[in-house]
C-alpha cells in the first residue's frame, strides 16, 4: 500500500498545514502551476515526488518537470497533467492519451476546483485536487490524499483551508 498526497496550483507557496496533512504519505504528486522549484524541493525532502509543469510555470520548472507523466503505482496506471479537463470534457490531447493508455487514475489541476469523478466509459477515476496556493479565484485552498493498494484506489480525503 502507498499513501499519496495530491495537490496542484501552489503558485510558489506551500502551506505547512498541507504538508502536515500529507505526513503519513510516502508520495506526493503535484499537478502543475508549481510556481517555484522551492515548493517541489521542499516536498522532495520528505516524500517521493511526481510532478508536471503547468501553464503558469516558467522555463526552469519546464526543464525540471515534464508536461505529462504516465506511471504505475501499486498496480494502478496513473496519467498526470496540468490542463486536462474532466470526464465528458477532456482537453483533446488528454482524451487521446486516456483512450490509448487506459489509465485507471487521471489527475490534473488548473481549474482551481476540487473534483472527483468516475469516467464509466474509460473505467478511470478523475481527481483534481483544486488549488493549494494563495493566488487565484478559488475561495478555499484544497488538497487530497488517498491510498493505492493492489490496484485499488481507497480512502480518499480532502482538506479545505481558508484562503
Amino acid at each position: 500500500m502507498t499513501k499519496v498526497g495530491l495537490l496542484s496550483d501552489t503558485h510558489g507557496w506551500l502551506d505547512p498545514r498541507i504538508v502536515e496533512f500529507f505526513k503519513d504519505c510516502q508520495e506526493v504528486w503535484h499537478c502543475g502551476d508549481i510556481g517555484d522549484a522551492a515548493v517541489t524541493d521542499e516536498l522532495a525532502r520528505r516524500f517521493r515526488v511526481h510532478a508536471v509543469y503547468g501553464n503558469a510555470d516558467g522555463e526552469l520548472l519546464r526543464r525540471i518537470w515534464p508536461r505529462t507523466e504516465l506511471f504505475w503505482c501499486e498496480g494502478v496506471k496513473v496519467f498526470m497533467t496540468h490542463i486536462g479537463g474532466y470526464p465528458g470534457h477532456y482537453e483533446r490531447r488528454t482524451g487521446e492519451i486516456l483512450r490509448t493508455e487506459r489509465s485507471k487514475l487521471f489527475v490534473c489541476g488548473h481549474s482551481h476546483i476540487a473534483k472527483v469523478q468516475y469516467d464509466k466509459s474509460l473505467e478511470c477515476l478523475h481527481i483534481n485536487p483544486g488549488a493549494a496556493g494563495r493566488f487565484g479565484f478559488h475561495r478555499v485552498r484544497t488538497a487530497t490524499r488517498f491510498e493505492l493498494n493492489e490496484g485499488r484506489i481507497e480512502n480518499l480525503e480532502l482538506i479545505e483551508l481558508e484562503k
